[in-house]
């Protein structure tokens, strides 16, 4: 396993765990292979589990905590909190407020099973409160030994500054794949002028750079991507193009799309560490070869011909998830 640093104060492996979809949002779950897959990575020098509250809700870090008994040392868990749900499936809110932050921290630890958590990240910016708010009461967390290092998911880069100056931010997580590049339009440069790690979810585009997503009918019925532009209509099929693109390179390196994608990100610099989302335990163990596939600059020109900034068809979420990214 490799290992980075986030921030320059945090190390974790290369390659993180994500696993929000071992409770819920892509299909079918099963408990019993999300914690062996959990175990396994932890097996395999993977250090990092991703989480988050509203998963589940709540669920997801309730199955962290079971699989991490007797594994606790060692292992960077990282949560979220920030988003609110409640009984209607299709309700979302955000909340910043310092007292959110402070009853939202002590129930991830109670489900978690931990003293501490690692990593806190806000998971959405809350536009009512200052983020100056919410970053000193995150900051309070730290001080009492409850928060190790303070992150954010999908901030705009004022507010990266303005919460910088309030505590060190670890890392800033938000979604980079070859087909979403957003982050390189100023995002990324920001988080190294102020020292701030990035980690990037969905780095296989939720599945799609996997190759193994033709056409809708290849989603479970409750799986959310159907209902994501990206994976409809006429945006499916221009999407198919781009990663047909990069499954040919994959075969010519001989080795799967997947790890290309992986590899690919891995290799736009060492302050950046994918999160690795899977359920299952071959998947998980696919995903790793990443760390053994080198792409040179040839490798990286015709990726970036592949798959060039603003490729990816259709929006990433909703019209109204939207409205709350790069805040």
């Amino acid at each position: 396993m490799d290992y980075r640093t986030l921030g320059n104060r945090l190390t974790v492996s290369a390659l993180s765990l994500g696993c929000m979809g071992m409770s819920e949002f892509y299909g079918t779950t099963d408990e019993q292979e999300s914690i062996a897959t959990i175990r396994r990575a932890l097996d395999l020098g993977v250090t990092m589990l991703d989480t988050a509250d509203v998963y589940g809700p709540h669920t997801n870090e309730v199955l962290v905590g079971r699989a991490l008994q007797g594994r606790r040392e060692g292992v960077i868990v990282a949560t979220k909190f920030g988003i609110v749900r409640t009984g209607d499936p299709a309700y979302r809110a955000v909340n910043g407020r310092p007292e959110y932050v402070r009853t939202s921290c002590e129930a991830s630890l109670r489900r978690l099973g931990i003293d501490a958590i690692d990593l806190y990240y806000q998971h959405r910016v809350d536009p009512q409160t200052p983020i100056e708010d919410t970053v000193g009461a995150m900051s309070d967390l730290v001080r009492e030994g409850k928060v190790r290092h303070i992150g954010l998911s999908e901030a705009g880069i004022d507010t990266l500054r303005r919460a910088a100056r309030v505590h060190p931010i670890a890392a800033l997580q938000s979604e980079y794949s070859l087909w979403t590049r957003d982050p390189e339009n100023r995002v990324l440069a920001a988080c190294r002028e102020l020292g701030i790690g990035f980690v990037a979810y969905s780095p296989l585009g939720r599945g799609f750079l996997t190759g193994r997503i033709r056409s809708e009918n290849d989603l479970e019925p409750g799986d959310f991507r159907r209902n994501t532009p990206r994976f409809q209509g006429e945006h499916l099929q221009k999407n198919l193009a781009l990663a047909e693109g990069v499954a040919e390179i994959a075969r010519e390196k001989g080795c799967t799309p997947a790890q290309l994608a992986l590899a690919w990100v891995l290799a736009q610099g060492r302050d950046i560490v994918p999160i690795v989302g899977t359920k299952r335990r071959t998947y998980l163990e696919d995903n790793l070869g990443a760390l053994d596939v080198h792409l040179d600059d040839s490798d990286l020109a015709r990726l970036d011909r592949a798959a060039p900034r603003g490729a990816g068809s259709g929006d990433r979420y909703s019209a109204a998830a939207m409205t709350l990214i790069d805040r």
